[in-house]
């Protein structure tokens, strides 16, 4: 086996190995299930981990240099006019790629797939290309975050009830597996062309801003589309008895999610190829090994979506249920946290982030301190939006004061950890988290009698704010360690020099 891909694989090991140790350990003493069930889980998982492998190494070796090489190119085009245009088309071709939204299009089929799709996918391609300006003007993004979050919830007071929560759900899901790698490898080749001491912090912060086109185009979408109701898809969990059932399963959803991927993605081959043709800029071997990144990534997105909707979806809304029909569902808030904290690191977009963190900050953020940040996040997120789903709190009590602490701190902390936070959040709320929490979220709300789109939908909400405040609380301790510091450094100077000038006397 490629030794990379080896490396791959047990890195996606060791992240789904606690959720699935969570689930195996409920499924043997609160919430008992059918050996089939329970087989069917373990296959996802089986999957999941294969497919997390092939991705990470197809991101690695394809998407992350097609997004850097088009970046690149694109900030040396003499008409600017030409490439914001080329933004919003990359902004919209790789949003309607994004798996992650196909998902949530789903689970709300009173906007037709499609049209909810474009609404999201515009909304991306106008905020990338308002993220490329930024970079080029050298625009403060704490000021930026701060105009549009207030014309965010400005608009959510005229949307319909019941589609805020989804409006703020598109924002999380729309930055995947996907779009995330090569968004962020867009803002790094932009950035690369700027040779000044900010270039490197602006090189993030697209995740940012592209997480809140989304919201924006489904609350305008909201106001002006009107439907006459909404509602939601239900989550069934298939009958299975024998292994062949099982395999039966998965064997009828690897060719459904094949051809889902191969549309997904062909508009973003269609993209490189005709990026190609014009600049030449990938030769010989570079070329072949984007190429067969892209046949890593095809791939493990096929075995990760067939993992997650097929074995992971229908046990996260049966385990919610069971909890909260069993007489503890007050455990939704523990259990829920304890998933959310182990189930971040399933995400393949984080390990994307935090490595692109680390490398270009030469190590001071380390992976690991980010890693933590998220998990704990996540952990918070998750026990809230259990208490939503439990009380019936509207999302405005956490999202407002959540989302204004964010803003405050972001004039409290060094700027590329704002960014690094607001592009976090964005990473956060992935496959995972939509095939996955939102299900177990609409389940126990399902068996406590709540209202599913306005107490269950709003998790991939809450899951994208709370690192926002996590990542810039390690930002201030950060900040404050290298003043204490220098300070030291500067004692232990001061010191020296008094002790050289006593001997000289």
């Amino acid at each position: 086996m490629n030794k990379r891909l080896k490396g791959k694989i047990l890195e996606a090991l060791t992240s789904v190995l606690p959720v699935t140790g969570i689930v195996l350990l409920m499924s043997v003493s609160i919430i008992p299930m059918p050996a089939g069930t329970l087989l069917l889980f373990l296959t996802g998982a089986l999957l999941l981990i294969l497919g997390m492998g092939l991705f990470s190494l197809g991101a690695d070796i394809a998407m992350l240099p097609m997004g850097e090489g088009i970046g690149v190119e694109m900030t040396r085009m003499k008409k600017v006019g030409l490439a914001l245009f080329a933004c919003l088309i990359m902004g919209i071709v790789i949003t309607i790629a994004e798996p992650d939204l196909q998902v949530l299009a789903n689970q709300v089929p009173t906007i037709p797939n499609m049209t909810l799709i474009l609404t999201v996918a515009v909304g991306v391609g106008v905020f990338l290309m308002i993220a490329m300006i930024r970079i080029l003007l050298k625009i403060n993004l704490a000021k930026l975050l701060i105009v549009f979050y207030i014309l965010v919830f400005g608009l959510s007071i005229l949307a319909p009830n019941d589609f805020i929560a989804v409006a703020f759900d598109s924002g999380g899901v729309t930055t995947g597996p996907i779009t995330v790698p090569f968004i962020m490898a867009l803002g790094i080749g932009m950035a690369m062309l700027r040779s000044d001491r900010d270039s490197q912090e602006d090189s993030f912060g697209l995740v940012a801003l592209c997480s809140i086109g989304p919201i924006l185009a489904v609350l305008l979408l909201g106001i002006f589309y009107r439907p006459d109701s909404a509602s939601y898809a239900d989550i069934t969990v298939s009958q299975v008895e024998t292994t062949r059932d099982v395999m039966a399963c998965f064997a009828a959803g690897i060719p459904a999610y094949a051809r889902e991927v191969l549309v997904a993605i062909f508009p973003i081959l269609l993209l490189f190829g005709v990026f190609q043709l014009v600049t030449r800029r990938f030769h010989g071997q570079a070329l072949g090994k984007v190429l067969v990144g892209i046949v890593y990534t095809y791939a493990g997105l096929v075995l990760f979506l067939t993992g997650v909707n097929v074995g992971f979806m229908p046990i996260g809304n049966l385990i919610g249920n069971q909890l909260a029909n069993s007489g503890y569902a007050l455990a939704l808030i523990p259990i829920g946290a304890l998933i959310g904290y182990f189930i971040v690191v399933a995400e393949p977009a984080v390990h994307v982030l935090i490595k692109q963190v680390e490398d270009l900050s030469n190590g001071a953020i380390s992976q690991k301190s980010l890693l933590t940040c998220l998990s704990v996040g996540m952990a918070f997120s998750v026990g809230i939006a259990m208490i939503r789903v439990l009380f019936g709190v509207s999302i405005y009590w956490f999202l407002v004061p959540g989302y204004l602490i964010a803003l405050v701190l972001s004039f409290f902390v060094p700027r590329i950890f704002t960014a690094i936070a607001f592009d976090s959040g964005g990473v956060s709320s992935g496959p995972m988290t939509a095939t996955f929490l939102l299900p177990f979220a609409m389940g126990a709300c399902e068996g406590v009698g709540g209202n599913i789109l306005t107490d269950a939908f709003g998790i991939v909400a809450m899951v994208a704010m709370t690192p926002l405040i996590s990542i810039q609380v390690l930002g201030f301790v950060y900040k404050k360690r290298m003043e204490s510091e220098r300070k030291l450094h500067k004692a232990q100077m001061d010191a020296l020099a008094e002790a050289m000038l006593y001997y000289e006397g």
